[in-house]
Order: structure tokens, then C-alpha cells, then sequence
């Protein structure tokens, strides 16, 4: 079933101001491959993010997870609503924050 898209925030009322670096924090199992995918989706949706200078990576203490600190340059609501979305819904990310 499809969600209802967020309603428009008048930019008055938001708390973000547009455009401005957004880090957000995404969980996962400490492989290659699921860094990759992650950078892959930033890029989706912001075609100037650049890993080498906006991705932090934090391995678990036991090694098995790394959390990774995405910073984007946010333009919209909707472009981090749907940076969220693709986020949330890919099946190695076990946490998005």
C-alpha cells in the first residue's frame, strides 16, 4: 500500500534550510558490497556526493556491522523523503537514523 507523500511545508515552517549538508546515519552488515549500495543511493539522490569527503564509516566493536554517516547536500523535502525511502526499503540496511 502506498503512503501519502508528506504534506508541502511552507519554507517559513521548516526546520531545514534548503540547501544545506544533511548528515543522516545508516546501519548495516560490515561488507563492501553494502557500502557500495549506499553510496550508490546518495549519488541517486545527490549527483554531487562524494564519499571520500561525506562518508564516515564506524565498524561495531565486534566487527560484524559498520555505521556509516552519509552527509548530502539537501535541496527539498522531497528529495530527503525520498533519500529516506530508498534507504529504508533496501534489504541490507538494518537502521536508518
Amino acid at each position: 500500500m502506498n503512503q501519502p507523500a508528506n504534506p508541502p511545508i511552507p519554507p517559513e515552517e521548516s526546520l531545514i534550510e534548503y540547501p544545506s549538508a544533511f548528515p543522516i546515519k545508516v546501519m548495516g552488515a560490515n561488507a563492501d558490497v553494502f557500502i557500495d549500495a549506499i553510496v550508490e543511493i546518495a549519488r541517486a539522490h545527490d549527483p554531487q556526493f562524494d564519499p571520500a569527503q561525506h562518508l564516515e564509516r564506524r565498524p561495531s566493536s565486534g566487527g560484524n556491522y559498520i555505521g556509516l554517516t552519509v552527509t548530502v547536500t539537501a535541496t527539498s523535502r522531497e528529495q530527503l523523503d525520498n533519500l529516506y525511502r530508498a534507504l529504508t526499503g533496501h534489504p541490507q540496511v538494518k537502521y536508518v537514523l
